[in-house]
């Protein structure tokens, strides 16, 4: 339990500055989702908790730099783990679980504690919390661009059109409605589908009211 909460207390600061969804109340709900799915699904929770605890460090660097937070977030983890004394094992199994978590990576991991994880870390972009990162992590990134110039290619379609409506709408249908295909376990599949619920209603409100029509799998 040490080690669980001086990565955390290592997180925390590292992610003090984080503007947009990514944050530590984001790795706080991953890390219970995963111990959720755990319970059903099996794997080892020292790894769980690690690799869920520091999957996101790399989300500043990215920010700055461009490039692949998961990457970097991982190169973050190992040089960390390393200095507090963890197996080099336990490290290696640990920043397999980073490397292969996101969403836009297309990855299918092949350890069970990578694919609880990678579940984990998507079902957090579903329901009422889905929807609000997804509308704060819009803003943050059109703010960054304007402020800086850093573009994010893969968000051209959703996040810099020119009506937010119409890029939240089409976010989705790139990305909340097509989760529930990419779930790894039968677990985060039952709580993704009681997630969706409150999006369809929602987006279909939303539409509704800024004169949008859609179609809502």
């Amino acid at each position: 339990m040490e080690l669980i909460e001086k990565t955390r207390e290592f997180v925390t600061i590292f992610l003090e500055d984080e503007p947009s969804s990514h944050d530590m109340s984001h790795i706080n709900r991953v890390e219970a989702l995963c111990m959720e799915i755990r319970e059903e699904e099996g794997g080892d929770p020292l790894v769980l908790r690690l690799a869920a605890l520091l999957h996101d460090v790399g989300v500043i660097r990215e920010h700055e730099e461009g490039g692949d937070h998961a990457e970097y977030s991982a190169e973050i983890a190992a040089e960390f783990l390393g200095k507090a004394g963890v197996p080099e094992k336990v490290i290696d199994r640990v920043t397999y679980c980073i490397r292969t978590h996101r969403f836009s990576g297309g990855h299918s991991p092949k350890t069970v504690e990578a694919r609880i994880l990678q579940d984990a870390d998507r079902l957090d972009a579903l329901g009422a919390v889905g929807i609000f990162r997804a509308v704060l992590s819009m803003g943050a990134l059109r703010m960054l661009k304007h402020t800086t110039g850093i573009d994010k290619g893969a968000s051209k379609k959703t996040v810099y059109v020119k009506d937010p409506v119409a890029g939240f709408n089409e976010y989705m249908h790139y990305k909340p409605f097509t989760i529930p295909g990419k779930l790894n376990t039968g677990t985060a599949k039952r709580i993704a589908e009681e997630r969706l619920k409150i999006m369809r209603l929602y987006l279909e409100a939303l539409n509704r009211e800024s004169g949008l029509e859609g179609n809502y799998p």
